[in-house]
C-alpha cells in the first residue's frame, strides 16, 4: 500500500474543507502517475484510520471523487481508480507536471563524460546465432555444482551472521583457497591479504585505475587495445599512449621510447591472448618490460583474464609470479572460467594497496555474494573447478580448430588470421573490400548477429576486424555462423 499519510497533507487552517482537500489531492496523484488506472484505494475506515479522520470525512472525499468521474465503486472490492481516466481529466491543468516523476531532465548540473559511449555487445532479441568476441559456454559451466555448494550454505545458520564489512576484501574461504590455486597454476606466491574479490575483472580494473592516477597522468596501453580499459583511463582523466603490438605483443621498444619521453603512471597490459588480437607475450618481453618497470619506476597492471584457457602448450608464468618488489598488479577472472553470469574476479597486489582497494571497493558495493564465492571456494578445495577446465579446454580446443578449418574452406580470400594458441576467440580481419558494416546488416536478416568492425576502431586506425568468440558455440552453430557470413559476402 502507498504510504498515504504523507502522500496526503491536511491543513486545516484554510478555508478548503478537509474532504475536498483529500479529494484535490488523491486526483493530483492520479495526474502524475503515482496512482494508475485500475488501483484499489483504501477503504473509508481504513482511509480514515490513516488520516485520523473522522470516517465520514473519508465517505465525502471518496463520494466527490466518484462524482468527478476520478474512482468507481466496485461491489465487495472497494473504490477503484477509473479506468477510463482520458475522457474524465479536467480541461485546464498543467501539463508540465503531469506523467511520470523522472520525465524531464535533471534540474541543476552534473558531471557528464566526454567520452564516446562504449559500443554495446549486447544484440536485441530475435537473432538465432550470435558471434560474441570470446566468452565460455555456458551451457559447459558446473553450474550444478555450484548450486550444490550455494544451497548447502544457504541452510547454515550462520551463513548470514557475517560482519558486513569484514566481507568487502572477499569471502576468507575463497581468499584462502586461493593462495594455494593460484600457487599451483600460475605460480604466485602469495597470501589472503593480498587479494581482493571483485565484481569481475572490470571492477578489478577501475579500483587499481583509480588508486594509481590522476588527471594528466599517462598511461601506456596496447594498439589495438581493451577499449573498455582504455576508457577507464581517459574517465580519471589519464593520457593514453597507444604501443603497437605485433605477434610477440606489445612491442617493447616503443614502450621504452614512452618512458623516456613520458613520466608513465601505468602500463596496462594483456599478456596471454591479448584483447583483441589474442596474441601472447614472449617471454623476452616480459623480463624486459619488468626491468623498464623498475628503471622507469611505474606499475604495470597485468590483466590475465582467460589465462586458464591453452590449447598447444603450457602457458608462460604470469609477470607477477617474478621478483617484481610489488610493481605488478595481477587481474584474473572465473567469470572466464565458468560463465559471464558468475561475476567473481580478483586482484593481487601488495598489502598496503590492498587496504586501499578494499576501502574504495566499500565505497562503491559493500561487499559481493560471499555465499556464492564461499561455495566457488568449495569447487577450488575439492578440485570441481580444475576438472571443468581441463574437460573445457578440450572442446574449446576442437571448436578453435573447427572454426579455422570453416575460414580456411569459405572464407579464405575475405579474412586473415592467426590461429590463436589459446582463449575464446579468433582475431578475424576482413579485407578492406568487404566492410564489415554492410555484412554485419545482411547477416543480421539472417539471424546471426555480429559486431559492425568498429568496436575496436580508434581515431587513428579503422580494423574492419572482429573477434569471433569460437568457444560458446558448438560444431554446428560454427558451421552455420560461417556458412551466412560466407552468403552475405
Amino acid at each position: 500500500m502507498l504510504p498515504f499519510d504523507t502522500l496526503i497533507i491536511i491543513d486545516k487552517s484554510i478555508a478548503l474543507p478537509v474532504y475536498k482537500q483529500i479529494a484535490n489531492q488523491l486526483i493530483k496523484h492520479i495526474r502524475n502517475g503515482v496512482l494508475n488506472s485500475g488501483n484499489l484505494l483504501p477503504g473509508t475506515r481504513v482511509m480514515a484510520a490513516i488520516l485520523k479522520l473522522h470516517r465520514k470525512t473519508a465517505i465525502a472525499a471518496y463520494d466527490e471523487l466518484s462524482a468527478q468521474g476520478w474512482i468507481t465503486v466496485i461491489p465487495r472490492k472497494g473504490f477503484m481508480v477509473e479506468q477510463n481516466l482520458s475522457e474524465f481529466r479536467p480541461r485546464k491543468w498543467d501539463e508540465r507536471t503531469a506523467g511520470y516523476s523522472y520525465n524531464s531532465a535533471m534540474p541543476v548540473p552534473f558531471y557528464q563524460s566526454q567520452l564516446p559511449a562504449a559500443p554495446s555487445l549486447t544484440p536485441s532479441p530475435g537473432f538465432d546465432l550470435i558471434i560474441d568476441d570470446g566468452h565460455p559456454d555456458p551451457r559447459l559451466a558446473p553450474l550444478q555444482l555450484l548450486n550444490r555448494e550455494y544451497q548447502s550454505r544457504l541452510k547454515q545458520p550462520q551463513a548470514f551472521r557475517r560482519i558486513s564489512s569484514a566481507m568487502s576484501q572477499g569471502s576468507p574461504k575463497l581468499r584462502e583457497a586461493m593462495v594455494s590455486y593460484i600457487a599451483d597454476t600460475r605460480g604466485i606466491k602469495m597470501q589472503p591479504d593480498h587479494i581482493i574479490i571483485t565484481d569481475g575483472a572490470q571492477m578489478s580494473i577501475y579500483i587499481a585505475a583509480s588508486l594509481l592516477l590522476k588527471p594528466g597522468d599517462h598511461v601506456l596501453v596496447g594498439e589495438p587495445g581493451y577499449y573498455l580499459a582504455n576508457q577507464v583511463f581517459e574517465q580519471l582523466g589519464a593520457h593514453i599512449i597507444r604501443i603497437p603490438v605485433d605477434e610477440n605483443g606489445l612491442v617493447a621498444d616503443a614502450v621504452e621510447d614512452a618512458c623516456r619521453k613520458y613520466k608513465i603512471g601505468l602500463l596496462y597490459l594483456i599478456p596471454h591472448h591479448h584483447h583483441p588480437t589474442t596474441v601472447t607475450l614472449s617471454p623476452e618481453r616480459r623480463m624486459r618490460l619488468l626491468e623498464m618497470a623498475e628503471k622507469f619506476n611505474f606499475i604495470i597492471v597485468e590483466d590475465d583474464y582467460d589465462y586458464d584457457f591453452h590449447y598447444t602448450s603450457s602457458p608462460y608464468l604470469p609477470l607477477a609470479a617474478g621478483n617484481h618488489h610489488s610493481r605488478v598488479i595481477y587481474i584474473g577472472s572465473f567469470s572466464k572460467s565458468l560463465t559471464t553470469s558468475i561475476r567473481i574476479g580478483f586482484m593481487i597486489a601488495a598489502a598496503d594497496f590492498i587496504r586501499q582497494a578494499v576501502h574504495l571497493r566499500r565505497l562503491i558495493n559493500l561487499k559481493g555474494n560471499y555465499i556464492q564465492e564461499d561455495a566457488l571456494a568449495a569447487l577450488i578445495t575439492n578440485g570441481d573447478i580444475g576438472r571443468h577446465l581441463k574437460k573445457a579446454n578440450k572442446l574449446y580446443l576442437e571448436r578453435r580448430d573447427h572454426l579455422c578449418t570453416q575460414l580456411d574452406l569459405h572464407l579464405k580470400h575475405v579474412v586473415q588470421y592467426q590461429k590463436p594458441s589459446g582463449g575464446m576467440a579468433v582475431w578475424t580481419v576482413f579485407n578492406k573490400a568487404y566492410p564489415l558494416k554492410t555484412i554485419a546488416q545482411k547477416a543480421a536478416k539472417c539471424g546471426l548477429y555480429i559486431n559492425n568492425g568498429n568496436l575496436f576502431d580508434t581515431p587513428e586506425n579503422s580494423y574492419n576486424a572482429m573477434r569471433f568468440g569460437f568457444a560458446s558455440l558448438s560444431l554446428t552453430e560454427i558451421s552455420e555462423a560461417v556458412h551466412i557470413l560466407a552468403n552475405c559476402i
